[in-house]
């Protein structure tokens, strides 16, 4: 039976662990509300984004800009962004099953897939598994902004445009709320052209300069966007995650403490009791 001081101390222990979550917790909330606005902000801009273009790739020739070219898809390339930090619950767990996924699925559909890693915890994981790994941003974007994009989605289009990848897709976690998000798996390169209902009329654009212009224009911007808008969806998921994942470890401690305080009584009372039964004891040996 565990003593009363190792009691008392695996206690005090827990408590100080719950200090923690419950710390860790208050700050993942106060930073989830403002990743929640940025989402909001980021959303339609990046939904248009992808309208317009789409739309001007119906309207020009698909040889028009090289991000626009279809080639045979023999080398892709996934972009998976996972965390940094743990502490999550399964954030990255999800990531990493559907990234394994992909690579089982369709490992003979395509004669090499890469990975391109955001965050220490994928590279971490798929290092472990011996998956090739083509290029990894570890550690060096602790505030989402929109250069951090700018940077990812630099080596994305010069993979592409280079042929050293024939197709692109982006891994991330949507965020929906603190308590879900979903595992998306996105293309990203090439574009693929906008899907028009036959019974509702192609939204028709005038365009100065060219269309063409315009596409070499926005198109690796395009691609910034897009990565910036996983970015703040990830950040936003991983931070109602981890707010989540400490609640429920608090709530924990929480239990464990009330059940080791029992334990703790029940024990204490026993000794207690055993004590005045010896000087009972022995007060009657004395007489």
């Amino acid at each position: 039976m565990i003593g009363l001081k190792a009691l008392r101390h695996r206690i005090a222990s827990i408590k100080s662990t719950q200090q923690i979550t419950r710390a860790m917790k208050m700050v993942a909330a106060a930073r989830l509300r403002r990743a929640q606005e940025r989402i909001i902000e980021a959303r339609p801009y990046a939904e248009k984004m992808r309208e317009v273009l789409q739309s001007l790739s119906l309207r020009t020739n698909p040889e028009a800009h090289p991000l626009l070219m279809r080639r045979e898809m023999k080398r892709v390339e996934l972009l998976a962004i996972t965390t940094d930090r743990g502490l999550c619950g399964s954030f990255n767990q999800n990531i990493f099953r559907r990234v394994e996924r992909f690579l089982t699925e369709h490992h003979k559909d395509y004669a090499e897939i890469s990975l391109t890693i955001v965050g220490r915890k994928g590279l971490e994981y798929f290092r472990r598994r011996q998956v090739p790994i083509t290029r990894d941003y570890v550690g060096r974007f602790q505030e989402t902004d929109y250069q951090a994009a700018a940077t990812i989605g630099k080596d994305v289009v010069e993979a592409y445009t280079g042929e050293t990848v024939d197709g692109v897709f982006l891994v991330y976690n949507e965020f929906r709320s603190p308590l879900v998000q979903r595992v998306m798996i996105k293309d990203l390169l090439p574009i693929e052209p906008l899907e028009v209902k036959s019974d509702y009329p192609a939204v028709e654009y005038i365009y100065e300069p060219s269309a063409e212009a315009i596409l070499s224009e926005l198109l690796p911007r395009y691609v910034e966007v897009q990565i910036y808008r996983a970015l703040l969806e990830s950040t936003a998921g991983e931070l109602g995650a981890r707010m989540t994942a400490m609640g429920s470890a608090t709530e924990n401690a929480q239990e464990m403490i009330e059940k080791l305080t029992l334990v703790y009584n029940k024990a204490r009372q026993s000794a207690i009791t055993t004590e005045m039964l010896e000087i009972v004891g022995g007060a009657e040996a004395l007489r």
